[in-house]
């Protein structure tokens, strides 16, 4: 039996540790094939169960008086949520979206170095951070340093030599490229900028519920992600954020709402913000969404990120092995790192048709999706995606593009 074979791809589904956690989402079509975990990650059967009771029971039946135990729940999702992500207690918070978030930490980072005229990113950084960044930048007259970076590949430490100086006041990537799926050294590049100076934000967005993340032991500054990719926790799920502790009582929020406020219902004039990660918080949480995040970080939990890292590598290394047998062969190449220590959770093949033959998979029953101008990416989500599902959305492939 060979690699390619169908009964190679089922002994690898009889082996894995993780196989039973399929059966904790919903799955209403079983023979679809769902590679498409990294935009939006199928739904907990725990999470539809806990949002019936956070509906019926504490909105409908408590009202107003749920607000006695829902006031805290940024932030304690956000404890909960931290060691995934390699931080520590109080370093976390739940709340707003991943553009927002990214704002505000942003914001604050470039206030925190006065004088410096210059941030630094990559043209291959997820398209919000980047537009974030250049109104920044208008607004405050400030110079974006564009790294040109290896587009398979990614940012290194190595190429921000001749960027990174005592003018540079933020460096910010994200930590898994979304296109090609390239897992940056997060260590090396915050001690580079951290060598002149500057601080650094990274996005977690396409990393955390699925590669090893340490913020603390990586010296990282600041923080931002969603959750309803490899954390499933629904669409439009609120965003992670974090804040070193030790940088807490030195930067500051530039949303100043009411859910930081010291004496929140004093209603008074002024803004006095509490101490912690509470500060970063801004208007009312939207507590049903914070729900599925809760129930999304359990369920990773539960499963732990050495088991969850571990399976992701064995999935995109057997889609990077039937690319090269099956794809290479009929034009396609591949657009991710092969190295699996610098590889996200999903695997891009390129094709000059590759926007036609994901439209065509998405016909045959298989969900990739597609990224400008030639990727096809394979989103494989470790606690529901089989390594059949992966050789039989590989093989339509290879069927599609071959005719």
């Amino acid at each position: 039996m060979t690699a390619m074979d169908a009964g190679h791809a089922a002994a690898l589904d009889a082996a894995d540790p993780l196989a039973s956690f399929r059966d904790r989402f919903v799955v209403h079509e079983p023979e679809l094939v769902y590679l498409d975990g990294n935009s939006l990650g199928r739904l907990p059967r725990a999470t539809a169960a806990r949002l019936r009771t956070v509906v019926d029971e504490e909105w409908g039946g408590e009202l107003i008086r749920g607000w006695d135990h829902w006031l805290d729940e940024p932030l304690r999702v956000g404890d909960r949520l931290a060691p995934l992500i390699g931080a520590r207690p109080g370093e976390v918070a739940v709340s707003d979206s991943t553009t927002v978030n990214f704002y505000k930490v942003a914001w604050a980072a470039l206030e925190a170095r006065p004088g410096r005229r210059a941030l630094v990113t990559d043209r291959d950084n997820f398209p919000t951070n980047r537009y974030v960044l250049e109104g920044l930048a208008s607004q405050r007259g400030l110079e974006i340093r564009w790294l040109e970076g290896d587009p398979i590949e990614g940012p290194k430490a190595a190429d921000l030599g001749p960027l990174v100086d005592e003018d540079v006041a933020l460096v910010t990537f994200s930590l898994v490229n979304y296109r090609s799926a390239a897992l940056a050294d997060l260590a090396s590049i915050t001690a580079t900028a951290h060598a002149a100076g500057a601080l650094v934000v990274w996005d977690l967005s396409h990393a955390a519920g699925a590669v090893l993340v340490d913020l603390e032991g990586g010296e990282a500054d600041l923080a931002v992600g969603c959750t309803y990719k490899y954390l499933n926790a629904g669409p439009g799920a609120p965003a992670l954020l974090y804040v070193r502790r030790a940088l807490q009582g030195e930067l500051r929020n530039p949303i100043q709402g009411w859910f930081a406020q010291r004496e929140q219902f004093s209603m008074g004039q002024g803004f006095d913000p509490v101490e912690g990660i509470g500060a970063w918080l801004a208007g009312t949480p939207g507590i049903v969404s914070l729900a599925g995040v809760d129930e999304g970080v359990a369920l990773v939990a539960e499963a732990g990120m050495a088991g969850i890292r571990a399976k992701s590598v064995a999935l995109t290394e057997y889609a990077v092995a039937l690319h090269d047998a099956w794809l290479a062969p009929l034009g396609f190449s591949l657009g991710t790192p092969r190295d699996p220590a610098r590889r996200g959770s999903h695997v891009a093949v390129r094709h000059p048709d590759a926007r036609r033959l994901c439209a065509l998979l998405i016909g045959r029953g298989v969900v990739p999706d597609f990224r400008a101008p030639d990727s096809i990416r394979l989103g494989l989500s470790p606690l529901t995606t089989s390594f059949t599902e992966v050789r039989t959305g590989l093989a339509a492939l290879r069927e599609l593009a071959a005719d």
